[in-house]
């Protein structure tokens, strides 16, 4: 099974969100994780201050963009994804030049609890990002359900 798909958290995916910024949309994802039982209290704090010291926006080349923020191990008790689509672009800073900001739809907030796994599930996070195909279904998508028939595609 994809292991992307195997890790994302039904009742941590939240489509067409109006989010006002970025602290906001991971505040959002980081609790829907907590109270589903993956990650611990800090994790939110963790995530955030994160987020300013190591950015996450990601330009894709296509109309979407994304980010993939996450933070250590120790605010995680099991591993898991959330996911949102916004209903409008935020702005988060780039991974790679953290002086740019990037227009972001798209985000998926990873809870990993070990250190290996948080860089290649970013690889296979980073590589779904890559299918312009697939990030139209999923910022169509209704429902968990139609995410999920997304991620089960590939």
């Amino acid at each position: 099974m994809n292991k992307v798909l195997e890790l994302l958290e039904p009742s941590a995916v939240v489509l067409n969100y109006e989010a006002r910024d970025a602290e906001e949309i991971i505040s959002v994802l980081g609790e829907k994780l907590r109270e589903a039982g993956y990650v611990q209290d800090t994790f939110v704090a963790g995530a955030l201050e994160r987020e300013r010291s190591m950015p996450t926006g990601l330009p894709l080349g296509g109309e979407i963009n994304a980010a993939i923020p996450h933070t250590e191990i120790q605010h995680v008790k099991r591993a898991g994804l959330s996911l949102a689509t916004l209903a409008r672009e935020i702005s988060f800073h780039n991974m790679v030049s953290p002086e740019e900001e990037v227009p972001v739809r798209l985000v998926v907030l990873m809870a990993l609890d070990q250190p290996k796994a948080q860089v290649e599930m970013l690889m296979k996070v980073s590589e779904l990002l890559q299918n312009e195909c697939l990030i139209q279904k999923i910022m169509q998508a209704h429902t968990y359900e139609d995410v999920r028939d997304a991620l089960s595609d590939l």
